[in-house]
């Protein structure tokens, strides 16, 4: 039984040097893109509505690519300039590196975990006195509410 197609469960590559076009060339199968998980940001209205103050906290916890680009994305349609005082956790370096596209990337101010939550809690205990933000799903992982 031959494979003429395969399934991935990802959006597209914008590049043109992935392996997934190598794949397809070179075993002469149709690959087919398709993003199975759907993330949609909450609107600044709803934040509003959730009397949520972004100038009170003095720290955001960033544990995904979509958490910075939604955080970005409501404080843009809020009119509140971050300021340069903010400090960012991120959960892995992934999102440290993907915090460079909204901030200039300073060691003072972005702390990073290895891969999971429970790595970054010694970085957030040490901080204490600093007010933290948590732009997350509906459905956190039980490991997040537990570790705070």
């Amino acid at each position: 039984m031959k494979v003429k197609t395969i399934l991935v469960s990802q959006p597209e590559p914008k590049i043109e040097n992935s392996p997934y076009f190598d794949l397809q060339e070179k075993q002469k199968v149709k690959i087919d893109f398709r993003p199975f998980i759907h993330v949609e940001g909450v609107s600044a209205k709803d934040v509003r509505q959730q009397k949520v103050d972004l100038s009170k906290y003095t720290a955001i916890i960033l544990t995904s690519r979509n958490a910075v680009d939604h955080f970005f994305r409501v404080a843009k349609e809020m009119r509140f300039t971050v300021p340069d005082s903010m400090k960012y956790f991120c959960q892995s370096e992934a999102v440290a590196y993907y915090l460079q596209k909204y901030v200039v990337y300073r060691k003072r101010k972005i702390y990073v975990g290895k891969r999971t939550f429970s790595e970054l809690s010694p970085l957030i205990k040490k901080y204490k006195d600093e007010k933290f933000l948590l732009p997350n799903t509906d459905k956190v992982k039980q490991e997040v509410p537990d570790t705070l």
